[in-house]
């Protein structure tokens, strides 16, 4: 990208507002940049170094960002996958249970449907018993 900018001319100086409110000159050159052109401010090679260095921090922060969200959606993906498989399993362990509380349910009325039936055949008996008697 670098490669692709060239020094074209130097303007005069215009003035630029500090964030203090101060104006100051500062000069500009016209930089070509992949056929087009943009005017940005001249200045040392210190302060190419330095703008240079926070290029670099802007880039690391960029790719430290990316790198956490990529991250991010991983573990929301594993933790989603962890919280379906354990929901699902949660939903199997009360199904067995109160298909076991219908099986108990469904013997107990078996057994209580046995006892009724013997209860009343005896209750035949001993009123055919008392008749006869």
């Amino acid at each position: 990208m670098e490669g692709l900018r060239k020094r074209m001319k130097t303007t005069e100086g215009s003035e630029m507002e500090t964030a203090a409110g101060v104006k100051v000159g500062v000069e500009e050159e016209v930089m070509a940049t992949a056929g087009s052109e943009e005017i940005v401010p001249a200045c040392s090679e210190e302060m190419d170094s330095d703008i240079q260095r926070i290029l670099e921090k802007i880039e690391r922060f960029t790719q430290q960002v990316s790198e956490m969200l990529e991250s991010g959606k991983q573990m929301f993906k594993d933790l989603s996958s962890e919280f379906e498989e354990r929901l699902i399993l949660i939903h199997r362990e009360q199904m067995e249970k109160w298909q076991d509380e219908i099986k108990e349910l469904r013997m107990i009325d078996s057994t209580n449907e046995s006892s009724r039936e013997l209860l009343h055949n005896a209750q035949i008996h001993l009123l055919q018993n008392v008749r006869e008697n």
